[in-house]
């Protein structure tokens, strides 16, 4: 069966069911974010109780006939059609299916055990397949391809190049659809990363600095060309960590832990500025980690630490209001 397109991710062709946008659409916009997660990271197949549009549910085989099975949450909601040829082989009344949701054409609820490369509120280095005068289709793994309009384009995409999307539920039609203009979704400030920390990232740009990468799916970091041994390409991802929270809670990444050669390397470089300023450096472990970032780039617990190797080697004299070379 050939693939297809419209305003967004649709379905096939039109099979009776008795579902309509509005109750789900509801339960969708009322699911706590927490419940979504709890149920969402569970390896266990268990029932949903409200179902959620572009994302993966787990859902009840309630009825079957001759064009497919009706699934549902629970006895309160409507039953969502899955089609024939998504039917898994011995599938029964009563079996729990992991199911991706969206609308059809008809924008009709409609199921599927496809797998797509994205989810809703999640970044993919995806391929554009095709481009017409209302926007670019990229494929998602899926039968039906995903829509990502021209006002939704950082740069104008080109049919058979890739680039990385943010994948969102439009609010006003319902579609599932992209966008390649991350910064309307990611946020540049953490208050919840440590330095140190593991994360998941994802390359969508490049910068004089380095390169700008999606940090899980929410926030976004920075990875310095001058701590990296090799060149990073758009749509990489990578496993990392949160190497600096800046003092205005930016990220700063790095792809390795900090080691002992890092921790040297900074002393080297405190010692190096003292002498450069006569001996004598006002830049205390008191000072504003503003004011440490601006000449160090580093956080002021970095800072304070490699303060207190130079002092046990008896290479410095921590006072009041100054540092001193001994």
């Amino acid at each position: 069966m050939s693939r297809s397109h419209y305003g967004g991710i649709k379905g096939g062709k039109s099979t009776p069911q008795t579902s309509t946008k509005k109750p789900v659409e509801t339960s969708f916009t009322e699911q706590p974010l927490t419940e979504a997660l709890t149920e969402e990271n569970t390896d266990n197949l268990h029932l949903f109780k409200r179902v959620k549009i572009g994302r993966t549910n787990v859902l009840r085989v309630v009825k079957r006939l001759p064009f497919g099975a009706y699934l549902s949450a629970s006895s309160q909601t409507d039953e969502i059609l899955l089609p024939k040829r998504y039917e898994p082989e011995d599938c029964k009344v009563d079996d729990l299916l992991k199911v991706f949701i969206y609308y059809d054409s008809e924008d009709r609820i409609i199921a599927t055990t496809e797998t797509p490369l994205a989810q809703v509120d999640e970044c993919a280095f995806l391929k554009v397949v095709d481009v017409n005068k209302v926007g670019a289709f990229m494929d998602i793994g899926l039968m039906k391809d995903l829509f990502v309009p021209y006002a939704e384009q950082d740069v104008k995409m080109e049919k058979g190049k890739s680039y990385v999307v943010r994948v969102y539920l439009d609010e006003h039609s319902g579609r599932i659809m992209a966008s390649s203009k991350l910064d309307k979704f990611l946020l540049e400030k953490s208050h919840s990363h440590r330095a140190g920390q593991a994360v998941d990232l994802m390359i969508y740009a490049e910068t004089e600095l380095g390169y700008k990468a999606v940090v899980g799916t929410t926030y976004v970091g920075l990875l310095y060309k001058s701590e990296l041994s090799q060149a990073l390409k758009v749509g990489d991802k990578l496993k990392g960590f949160i190497k600096t929270v800046r003092p205005d809670n930016k990220l700063d990444l790095s792809l390795n832990l900090p080691s002992e050669k890092t921790r040297t390397d900074l002393a080297n470089r405190i010692l190096n500025y003292i002498k450069e300023q006569g001996g004598t450096s006002s830049l205390t472990d008191k000072s504003s980690p503003d004011d440490i970032y601006a000449q160090f780039n580093v956080s002021k617990k970095a800072y304070k630490k490699a303060l207190g190797a130079l002092y046990k080697r008896r290479l410095i004299l921590i006072e009041k209001d100054n540092i001193k070379l001994v």
